[in-house]
């Protein structure tokens, strides 16, 4: 390889910009000219992008060694999936400034969702010979009139952060579209195009390369940068530990305490959960240090896209001093000029810590500093947590998603309305995605029989006939469904979102539907850091005016409650075994809560990794059982409600509910029937799946579940551009669908997808049975305090949060904390 034309060029490119290889970039290069597909996984700011995009440029070199920078109109080379649009300029501007320093003729071309019309027939007459295209793109692209055309010369495809597209339905959407493209190229010049992943973070990269490399029918290789990338994790501490701490209000009170961080460095992420949050600190540090004005910025998915692009437009030149954000700015978008990142509260999970954290220090040998800020005491348990589980490098893997039967009813639709398919020939293509590699020939007859005479339950009605068989070639004729099909392209439902407009122009963002049909004419919300009071909602969009209102309701968004990864719940447990030997090698976040760990254990018990603590404590309210099994709010959610409904059966008796991510209440006005005799058969692994579907309405959540793959799946039409219709009148035509596949054709797949889904996401049953096997090895400790502990407050907060107002809340819980000892 080194003594290709190829590589001497972009080695001497990059030797007058001073600059040398990594190994894993030549290693990349290397099996890239050997035809071989892969994985690069290296840590974000080490040169991942270029690993693959100077492979292939060395690869045309060598093809063209005379006449490489004379050729014109290449075609489709490398096409670039990227999951995110603010990726792509980025991504965009880096590879067209190698074309034009090397002066080669390539055109890097531009499609997603911003694309104006113009670029797009300009695509379309004469591909440039790179396209960064997002999943939604790419199948718009599918449904052109010969598309196979596009695709014929493409080399290579990539797929960036493929992470973050793994165990997604977008993800499911690139295997589909991967399998699509390469069989385009297999028949028109019997040639395959190689396929690579970029990836940072991820624990089953095994895995991650095997799903993406399925069709190309391949084992691949995975390269793997060997950079000791150095992370510095410094917690920010209270000045005095709360031995009764509560979530959410702890991190306001020490918000100027990163104030110097802001003002000592050049420049400053901070890292906030929920949009709704990030509102609120916005506002507070501009509260707190008024002269950052017009050197802070917010960033978030639901601010206007303008906005989000001056805001990484200045973040990239270094001209924004600080910027508060969510995951939207967690994915590779090269800011080169931040230093430092603060992440405010829990990340919930060690690969989105590690990929914040190395948003600073934007290079290979630069140290990537991250503040962590608790938004209470026990927060400081994970930043411990946090430290071991980087040392040991125990990052989450993404689990694929199989047989998704929404997404490829949808992907048919899209093939029906350009060229057609063929059953037979696509049914061998669709088990090459790994996917749908078990899909059973009676499923597949399912799906074409839906979706050509609507299934069993819909047979009688010509809205779903959408698709002809004509003479062996399914297609859709129906100008009407076609274009309706067009519309619905790339849909990966999220909660429906309504924009939000200035009475006199300029739109200011999108917020969650159900949070605006709360509202009335006059209250006052804020969103994208500005006071706004609503007016009316007219044409699916919320009219607003500016308001002087000092008081606002910030929106919840529904997306802000992600659960507790089991592996931060694993270093939580063990991080806990500190807390009964302090000694020199004890964490110093461990060490500052010695005195909460010193009043827990007084009360109850500070229970170790292979202990599981319950605490049963009487008030006023009733009888109260507190399990502390640190397994994240969705698994506690559905523990919860089997526990429950498995003491019932031990004696009538009724419960509510509360739950964080260390652990949940069981709350009754009797006492509850817990106790050495019963408490492992409680918690027993045995019938577990019975169990949920008989304590869980588990009934009512596929059903919402259903909503979304039915939108996604083409049953139920979204509406017109400016004209979609409201989340209530889907959710009601979603639930009269369901209601008839129930009756009169249960072995439905979507029906039974919506129901696997709810198992898997909604209540990790897998999970949860891994819980339970756990604690049937563990040591299960009973204790009954005379009164609320540290470790059961949060928990008791939690319960009362959706009765009560913030401001009646922070009055009540100061009452309750006046009452506890502290000693």
């Amino acid at each position: 390889m080194i003594h290709s034309k190829g590589y001497q060029i972009i080695h001497q490119w990059l030797s007058g910009k001073k600059l040398r290889p990594f190994t894993f970039q030549e290693q990349t290069w290397k099996q890239i000219l050997n035809d071989k597909s892969g994985l690069v996984n290296a840590p974000t700011g080490c040169g991942k992008t270029f690993s693959v995009f100077l492979g292939v440029l060395i690869r045309f070199i060598n093809e063209h060694p005379h006449d490489y920078k004379s050729i014109t109109n290449s075609g489709l080379q490398l096409i670039w999936i990227t999951p995110l649009r603010a990726l792509a300029k980025d991504i965009g501007r880096a590879m067209q400034e190698v074309v034009t320093e090397l002066d080669i003729n390539w055109q890097i071309g531009i499609r997603n969702g911003d694309t104006d019309t113009a670029e797009r027939n300009r695509q379309k007459k004469q591909m440039p010979e790179v396209l960064i295209i997002t999943p939604e793109s790419l199948h718009l692209l599918l449904a052109q009139k010969s598309y196979g055309y596009f695709f014929n010369p493409i080399q290579l495809i990539a797929i960036d952060e493929w992470h973050e597209l793994l165990g997604s339905k977008r993800g499911i959407q690139v295997e589909l579209a991967i399998t699509r493209i390469i069989n385009c190229c297999r028949k028109a010049n019997n040639k395959t195009p190689l396929v690579w992943g970029i990836s940072a973070t991820i624990g089953n990269l095994e895995e991650a390369k095997d799903v993406l490399l399925s069709p190309v029918k391949q084992k691949g290789v995975i390269i793997k940068a060997k950079m000791d990338k150095k992370i510095e994790v410094e917690s920010i501490f209270p000045d005095e530990i709360e031995n009764y701490p509560w979530a959410g209000h702890l991190g306001i009170k020490l918000a100027h305490k990163i104030i110097p961080i802001i003002q000592q460095s050049r420049t400053t992420l901070i890292f906030i959960n929920t949009r709704g949050m990030s509102e609120t600190w916005y506002q507070t540090i501009l509260n707190i240090c008024p002269d950052l004005a017009g050197s802070i910025a917010l960033h978030h998915g639901s601010i206007d896209m303008e906005l989000r692009t001056w805001i990484e437009e200045n973040l990239h030149t270094g001209n924004l001093k600080a910027v508060v954000c969510t995951a939207s700015l967690d994915l590779g978008v090269d800011f080169r000029p931040v230093e430092t990142v603060i992440q405010v509260g829990s990340p919930k999970g060690v690969a989105r810590f590690l990929q914040r954290a190395g948003r600073s220090g934007h290079s290979p040998d630069a140290i990537s500093k991250i503040y962590f800020l608790p938004t209470h005491s026990l927060e400081l348990i994970e930043a411990a947590a946090l430290k071991s589980a980087i040392q040991q490098q125990l990052i989450e893997s993404r689990i694929p998603m199989m047989l998704c039967f929404d997404v490829l009813i949808q992907f048919l639709g899209t093939l029906a309305i350009s060229d057609g398919f063929y059953p037979d020939e696509l049914l061998a293509e669709i088990r090459s995605t790994y996917c749908y590699q078990d899909i059973s020939n009676n499923e597949w007859e399912q799906i074409l029989h839906f979706i050509t005479s609507g299934g069993r339950a819909l047979n009688q009605y010509d809205d779903f006939q959408k698709v002809q068989n004509d003479n062996g070639r399914f297609v859709i004729t129906s100008r009407k469904q076609a274009m309706r099909h067009r519309l619905h392209i790339g849909t990966i439902v999220s909660d429906a979102m309504m924009k939000v407009k200035f009475m006199t122009g300029g739109y200011v963002g999108v917020i969650e539907e159900y949070f605006i049909s709360r509202l009335n004419p006059g209250d006052v919300f804020t969103l994208a850091g500005k006071n706004l009071e609503f007016i009316a909602i007219k044409d699916m969009t919320a009219l607003v005016k500016k308001s002087n209102s000092k008081k606002s309701i910030v929106p919840s968004w529904t997306g802000g409650r992600m659960p507790l990864s089991a592996n931060l719940g694993k270093k939580l447990r063990e991080t806990l075994n500190q807390a009964s030997g302090l000694n020199k090698n004890t964490e110093k976040e461990i060490k500052a809560l010695k005195p909460l760990f010193l009043l827990q254990k007084k009360l109850s018990h500070v229970p170790a990794e292979n202990e599981l603590l319950i605490e049963q404590i009487e008030t006023k309210d009733g009888f109260h059982l507190f399990v502390y099994p640190f397994e994240g709010r969705l698994v506690h959610e559905a523990m919860a409600a089997v526990l429950a409904w498995r003491i019932s059966r031990l004696k009538p008796i009724t419960f509510s509910f509360a739950m964080n991510d260390y652990g949940f209440e069981l709350l009754s006005d009797q006492p509850i029937p817990i106790d050495d005799s019963n408490v492992y058969e409680l918690f027993s692994p045995d019938n577990i799946l019975e169990d949920i579907q008989r304590s869980v309405n588990s009934t009512e959540m596929a059903k919402r579940k259903f909503r979304d793959v039915a939108v996604i799946g083409g049953l139920i039409f979204q509406g017109m551009p400016g004209e979609k219709k409201k989340a209530r009148h889907l959710q009601s035509s979603a639930s009269l669908l369901f209601r008839v596949f129930s009756d009169y054709d249960p072995g439905n797949l979507l029906l039974r997808q919506a129901y696997q889904e709810v198992f898997d996401q909604q209540m990790e049953e897998v999970r949860l049975r891994d819980m339970l096997q756990r604690i049937q090895n563990s040591k299960i400790i009973l204790t009954f305090p005379e009164q609320l502990t540290p470790f059961c407050f949060p928990v008791k907060v939690d319960s009362m949060r959706e009765d009560l107002s913030s401001e009646k809340l922070e009055e009540r819980i100061r009452k309750i904390q006046e009452q506890l000892p502290v000693k």
